[in-house]
C-alpha cells in the first residue's frame, strides 16, 4: 500500500522542496533524499524544533505518526505550541501525518530507504561511529520517538542502523529535538562519505 494511502490527513508546506544546491556547504550531501519519521512525540514544542531543524538541515519531509501533533488542528488552525517554536518551517517541509509509524517504514523500506533510528540499544552505535557509505545516504530516514518510551522494538526492527548518541554526565538521555538535529546534521555532513 503506498504510503499516500496511509495518510489520513495532510496539509503540506511547497510539495518536494530540496535544499538549493547553491547555498550548500562544501561536504554536504546535496543528492541525498531525506525524510523524518516522528514516532508518538508528545510535545508540540519538540515537533516545532524538529520541524525547524528538518528545514535547517534540508529534509524533503517529515511524517508525524502516532500521537505526534501536526502544525495544524482538523480545522486547520494553527497548534500553537507547534508553530510558536517552528517559526513558520511547516510552510517550507513538506510534511504528512501517518497513524501508523511501522506501515511508514515499511513502505519507504520497499522504495529504497535506509532506515536509521535514534536509540540507546544493546544494538546500537556511537552515530559518530557508525560505517556509512554513499548509498546509505542516497535515500535516507532519521526515525525519533517517544521522549518517555523512545522507540519501540517493532520500529527497531526496521531500522538498517541505530545510532546512539553516548551521554557523559547523569542523565541518560537528549531532548529528543536535541538528539534529532545532531543526528540529522551528522548524517547530511557526514565526513566518512
Amino acid at each position: 500500500m503506498p504510503v499516500a494511502q496511509l495518510v489520513r490527513a495532510s496539509v503540506c508546506g511547497t510539495e518536494g522542496r530540496r535544499f538549493d544546491p547553491g547555498r550548500a556547504p562544501i561536504g554536504y550531501n546535496i543528492n541525498s533524499y531525506m525524510i523524518a519519521v516522528l514516532d508518538n512525540i508528545r510535545s508540540g514544542f519538540n515537533v516545532g524544533s524538529i520541524l525547524r531543524t528538518a528545514d535547517a538541515a534540508g529534509f524533503d519531509k517529515v511524517y508525524l505518526c502516532g500521537i505526534t501533533p501536526a502544525p495544524f488542528d482538523e480545522f486547520k488552525h494553527p497548534r500553537k505550541q507547534v508553530t510558536k517554536v517552528s517559526l513558520g518551517a511547516e510552510n517550507y517541509v513538506s510534511w504528512e501525518y501517518a497513524k501508523q509509524t511501522y506501515r511508514v517504514l515499511d513502505n519507504l523500506k520497499r522504495s529504497g530507504f535506509h532506515i536509521f533510528a535514534v536509540e540507546q540499544n544493546e544494538k546500537s552505535t556511537p552515530y559518530f561511529r557508525i560505517n556509512l557509505f554513499p548509498d546509505d545516504l542516497e535515500r535516507a530516514v532519521l526515525v525519533v520517538g517517544s521522549e518517555i518510551g523512545g522507540l519501540s522494538a517493532t520500529i527497531l526492527a526496521r531500522a538498517d542502523k541505530i545510532l546512539e548518541i553516548p551521554m557523559m554526565g547523569e542523565k541518560e538521555s537528549l531532548n529528543v529535538s536535541v538528539a534529532f538535529g545532531i543526528a540529522a546534521f551528522h548524517l547530511r555532513f557526514n565526513p566518512k562519505v
